[in-house]
């Protein structure tokens, strides 16, 4: 007991210490607080509220499609007015005109369009010129010789790195080429951009006839390598009498804007690499 009394100044002046220090750390929490709350004041950054309403009607699948990082980019631009309403690809038609009355404008929605591949080289059609046993992505078979195993170097290899990049489940690989199914295709691009070939283009929805090759060898050698390859003798052109058909490099082309769907160039095409749409599974290969 004398111990404790003995010591009793010793605890006074440890509980002072103690609670000077709580105050001093309580002042300072108080002033950082308060300054931290005066700071995120001043450098609030004040979202628009356009921005936050056509961020909801984007699909969010941050593609890229349209040119910007992601949809929280894109629905910045809508908002300040640098980029128009319909500019996500993968937005329906319902989710431009929602986005329309939030901006209040008017669009005039263009033609609706689909990927096209430019190859009908299948396994029956195109010749093999070595066996490939690397990786299988497109990219990496173009770096091989001849660009692939496959005798036309100009031609879908197969691999499916289209495929791989498809978020809509809208492109497989059917008997050695890829094939679009026009009715998911979004239009995003993004199976375009992957191709190595440059086989893949956007084609007007309603369209009803495609040249099914991209290859720009002489028509001997296409015959060499593929039995259905554009064989660049404009029987397609001299067929067409609104000169929608031209051959350029040795294939033939169609100016969509100038296509009737008559289908006189398929009928006059000896090779039936022009052919109508694939009425099957709404494919359009």
């Amino acid at each position: 007991m004398q111990d404790i009394v003995n010591n009793f100044p010793i605890l006074a002046l440890n509980f002072k210490g103690v609670g000077i220090a709580t105050l001093l750390i309580s002042v300072t929490g108080i002033i950082i607080g308060i300054f931290l709350g005066v700071a995120a004041k001043r450098l609030e950054v004040e979202v628009d509220e356009k921005e936050l309403l056509v961020r909801e009607l984007l699909p969010g699948n941050n593609c890229g499609a349209c040119g910007y990082p992601g949809c929280d980019n894109l629905a910045q631009a809508i908002a300040s007015g640098n980029a128009p309403a319909n500019a996500c690809p993968v937005a329906n038609s319902k989710a431009h005109e929602g986005i329309a009355e939030v901006m209040g404008t008017n669009i005039e929605e263009g033609e609706k369009q689909v990927a096209f591949v430019k190859c009908a080289g299948t396994c029956d059609k195109t010749k093999v010129k070595y066996n490939y046993y690397g990786i299988p992505d497109c990219k990496k078979a173009a770096f091989t010789p001849g660009k692939g195993p496959k005798q036309c170097g100009y031609g879908c290899t197969g691999f499916g790195s289209c495929v791989k990049v498809c978020q809509f489940d809208a492109i497989h690989v059917i008997d050695g080429v890829a094939v679009v199914d026009k009715e998911k295709c979004t239009s995003c691009g993004l199976c375009i951009k992957e191709c190595p070939n440059h086989l893949i283009e956007l084609v007007p929805y309603e369209t009803g006839h495609f040249v099914r090759c991209n290859s720009k060898d002489k028509g001997k050698d296409v015959k060499a390598a593929c039995s259905i390859g554009c064989i660049g003798c404009m029987m397609c052109v001299k067929a067409c009498e609104f000169e929608a058909v031209t051959v350029e490099n040795n294939l033939a082309r169609i100016d969509y804007a100038k296509c009737t769907n008559c289908g006189k160039c398929a009928q006059k095409c000896p090779t039936k690499v022009i052919l109508g749409e694939l009425k099957e599974k709404n494919i359009s290969a």
